[in-house]
């Protein structure tokens, strides 16, 4: 019986050989992240990042990377409507830059036009069911409940844009 167990573990890929893709929503106050499987090409919103200074933001990135044997990333760059690079496509761009440096890992840079906007609109779909909960738990205390929400709300909308900018990527 044990040697069909071990023979079942070797077929399927371990977490260290599958390729894992990190996707960042870059920005100023918070950083989303969505994590993939190369081989499913399935993104799935991760976490976000409050935004604390480069060296703490750089070291939570790459404890995120090891801990999920992460082996490409990919930056969303906000270029302007236009395809013209404003000032956030060149902070971006820097981050990107330092975090290839940092982490020693491939980094790729993906047109993020409107992804923020996709985000927002597939959570919208899901809201029903997880924003109203918020709601009555909170009814009682509405600025507070308003406040949660806000909060709650721009931290997925975060990490869901950068489960888009993997989506994209991956459709390449």
């Amino acid at each position: 019986m044990t040697s069909s167990n071990s023979a079942s573990q070797e077929t399927r890929p371990s977490e260290n050989q599958r390729t894992r893709i990190l996707g960042i929503d870059y920005g100023r106050a918070r950083i989303g992240l969505a994590i993939a499987d190369a081989a499913t090409a399935l993104p799935q919103p991760l976490d976000t990042l409050e935004r604390i200074n480069r060296n703490e933001d750089m070291r939570r990135l790459r404890e995120i990377a090891r801990d999920h044997g992460v082996k490409q990333i990919v930056v969303g760059l906000p270029l302007r409507l236009d395809g013209t690079h404003g000032d956030m496509a060149e902070e971006a761009t820097r981050f990107a830059e330092r975090v290839r440096k940092q982490l020693g890992l491939p980094v790729e840079m993906i047109d993020e036009r409107l992804t923020s906007w996709e985000a927002e609109r597939l959570l919208e779909e899901q809201a029903g069911r997880v924003f109203h909960k918020v709601n009555e738990h909170m009814a009682h205390k509405p600025k507070e409940a308003e406040r949660k929400k806000k909060v709650a709300g721009e931290r997925t909308v975060d990490a869901m844009a950068a489960a888009v900018i993997l989506k994209e990527y991956l459709a390449k």
